[in-house]
């Protein structure tokens, strides 16, 4: 796992990378979540939701993520937020293998700027709270229509 800690708005703040497979993700995240007694915020792809789009979460299930499925069953709660990032998919390719493949260009621009906006949600969440993160950032990102027109 690859672990950093900071500050992010005045918060000491632990950020964790499990090295894992997404399957087992779990593990790694709740012991550390356990260990500094902390509430978890996943940011994680979605594939149901277009590319570059950003949704803020309050708790709910996995939504067949199998990453979020193994920090649900690791922990035994739902009960953590959720900065999801839209990668779309492509009902010619297989899920598993959709979701490692790059990025076309114009898609690649779109997921670069949702992950800066991912971290500018996490740390609203952080200062200002669950529900300001998602009264901002629940919305379409910017140069969402290039891609699709």
């Amino acid at each position: 796992m690859e672990k950093g800690e900071g500050v992010i708005e005045g918060a000491p703040v632990t950020l964790i990378k499990p090295l894992t497979y997404m399957n087992r993700s779990g593990s790694a995240v709740y012991s550390e979540v356990r260990a500094h007694s902390s509430q978890s915020i996943v940011i994680q792809d979605d594939i149901d939701m277009d590319p570059g789009r950003l949704k803020v979460k309050n708790g709910g299930g996995a939504g067949g993520h199998k990453g979020v499925l193994s920090i649900i069953e690791s922990s035994g709660t739902r009960d953590f937020i959720r900065i999801k990032i839209g990668v779309g998919k492509n009902p010619l390719v297989p899920v598993d293998e959709y979701v490692l493949m790059r990025f076309p260009p114009g898609e690649a621009r779109l997921i670069k700027e949702a992950v800066s906006q991912a971290a500018a949600a996490a740390a609203c969440v952080i200062s200002e709270g669950v529900a300001e993160a998602m009264n901002k950032f629940n919305k379409r990102t910017v140069g969402q229509d290039e891609i699709k027109g």
